[in-house]
């Protein structure tokens, strides 16, 4: 994986994301109750903070939770609820640690389908059915993931020049797009009781 994403709109956080699947899952997860960008700036911020090149599923998983819990509540915080967030994190890492041996990755290298793909997704502590459509959608997209079904898989996160999420942004102009979208979808959803 070494591809350029554009999802914290923050050159340093990106290259990480790019090149690193497990920071890539990090993001997803921190991916709720917080502007996008933030999110997906996290990853880089706890490397640094762990004075790491990279995030470590072993390292991460063995760290003392109340000492973790403060590194993501140094200022600037990583996410808005960052006690909660850093158990989480570290709830994730824990099952890769002890279904994947820490490697992220292995979580979609050689999945037959796209159906399958879903299903470990989901699996993931923290990745309902709509983060794991959206993350398999950004997979398929801009990550070079694609078994046979994604598209199917990932409901209509995966329809081709859709502006929906994450998956969809390559820059500040698409980014906007996303964001009206998520603003429209939140006023029909008020509109009609939801």
């Amino acid at each position: 994986m070494d591809v350029t994403l554009h999802l914290a709109q923050d050159p340093e956080a990106d290259e990480l994301l790019g090149r690193s699947p497990l920071a890539a899952l990090v993001g997803m997860l921190l991916d709720q109750q917080v502007p996008m960008e933030w999110a997906f700036k996290g990853p880089s911020t706890i490397a640094r903070r762990m004075g790491a090149e990279d995030l470590d599923a072993h390292d991460i998983a063995a760290y003392d939770p109340d000492a973790f819990a403060a590194l993501l509540s140094e200022k600037p915080a990583v996410h808005r609820y960052p006690g909660s967030m850093a158990g989480r994190v570290q709830q994730l890492c824990r099952y890769l640690v002890d279904t994947y041996d820490g490697d992220a990755e292995a979580v979609w290298r050689g999945v037959g389908s796209g159906k399958e793909l879903l299903k470990r997704l989901q699996e993931l502590p923290g990745f309902g059915k709509q983060k794991a459509q959206i993350f398999l959608a950004l997979l398929g997209k801009q990550l070079g993931v694609r078994p046979e079904g994604w598209r199917e898989a990932a409901g209509a996160y995966g329809e081709a020049d859709s502006f929906r999420s994450v998956a969809d942004i390559t820059g500040p102009e698409s980014l906007t797009k996303v964001r009206a979208y998520k603003q429209e979808a939140k006023a029909a959803a008020k509109a009609s009781g939801g």
